[in-house]
């Protein structure tokens, strides 16, 4: 039987998209930052913004009542601990992300009830092609959410470095590194150690910069190309950090099988992504397959990650649990 309690606390999960987009346009405005030198009026934020004084007002009431900003003595807004992270220069910054969350990634939500009917992701249907293909055309939004996965997955890089010895090998080659950061921060930790960035062309240019920045430029390559075609050779370690959960069974598949044939016969394919745990428990990763269903991609559990592996020629040897949300799932050659 419904009683007051259970409508309130289904009313407050029915509202979450709405504040997800207040959230994501005070991000987009950048009050955070604003507020980063002090408290300040409605007043005076509207007229560092150039919006009008009221609509700004009724906004950050809005956001106060869900902890991003507060207000003192009725007229002053300040920065919560959580309000901290949209700011842009703040370790471990949620900015990008929240941008992201409020414009491109909301909208494929609008997908999701025909990504579970028909299978047809909910982002190719808003946007007319797929995710990947979007960022390519607009590199601008692609900027966006390179710095929106390092506000997401940073963290995670040490916690990775810490429970893997990667400092067995000498050649780890980073399969969609994105702009080539996890990669200048494993080869800093692990002088002895040559790496080679495979991204997308376009995208492989920036891991050229991250390298030159980092004084890296003598250990480490930026490569461009297809990873559904081929990767590159020579590898002892093949490191694929949430890139396998953008992509369905198919084409992973035809992934793991590329770097299976590239590796050294004594290589590793590394996979770093969130595992489901079946059950009833909460679980953040439950809510992010829901979100790659609609840009085309899964997360997926153990027994999962095992089957695309022995459809690619590949063995899970064992999963190593790191200090944070993800794991390493390590492949080896099938016998």
């Amino acid at each position: 039987m419904a009683t007051a309690e259970t409508s309130a606390a289904l009313g407050q999960m029915m509202i979450g998209a709405w504040i997800t987009q207040a959230i994501s346009v005070a991000a987009e405005l950048g009050v955070a930052d604003l507020l980063d030198g002090g408290a300040a009026t409605a007043a005076e934020l509207a007229r560092e913004l150039g919006v009008e004084e009221e609509r700004l007002r009724r906004l950050l009431r809005a956001l106060c009542s869900v902890g991003i900003f507060t207000l003192n003595d009725g007229e002053r807004y300040e920065l919560t601990p959580l309000g901290e992270l949209l700011r842009s220069d703040v370790e471990g910054s949620q900015r990008a992300f929240a941008r992201m969350a409020g414009a491109e990634f909301y909208g494929a939500w609008h997908g999701l009830h025909e990504s579970v009917v028909s299978g047809i992701p909910g982002f190719d249907s808003r946007y007319g092609k797929s995710f990947f293909a979007y960022m390519t055309d607009n590199p601008e939004r692609w900027s966006i959410y390179d710095r929106a996965m390092h506000g997401v997955h940073g963290p995670e890089t040490l916690p990775m470095l810490d429970a893997y010895d990667f400092g067995r090998f000498s050649r780890v080659v980073d399969v969609g590194g994105g702009d080539g950061s996890t990669l200048a921060v494993m080869l800093q930790r692990y002088p002895h150690m040559q790496g080679t960035l495979y991204e997308l062309p376009d995208v492989s240019a920036r891991g050229e910069e991250t390298f030159l920045s980092h004084g890296l430029a003598e250990r480490a390559v930026a490569v461009g190309g297809d990873f559904f075609t081929e990767v590159p050779g020579g590898g002892d370690i093949y490191l694929l950090r949430h890139v396998i959960h953008d992509w369905d069974d198919e084409a992973s598949t035809k992934i793991l099988e590329n770097c299976r044939k590239s590796m050294k016969s004594e290589g590793r394919v590394l996979l770093v992504e969130s595992i489901i745990r079946e059950g009833n428990d909460f679980g953040f990763v439950k809510w992010v397959d829901l979100m790659m269903m609609v840009i085309g991609g899964r997360e997926r559990t153990v027994a999962e990650y095992a089957r695309l592996m022995e459809g690619a020629g590949l063995r899970l040897e064992r999963v190593i649990e790191t200090a944070c949300e993800v794991s390493i799932l390590e492949g080896v050659a099938a016998a």
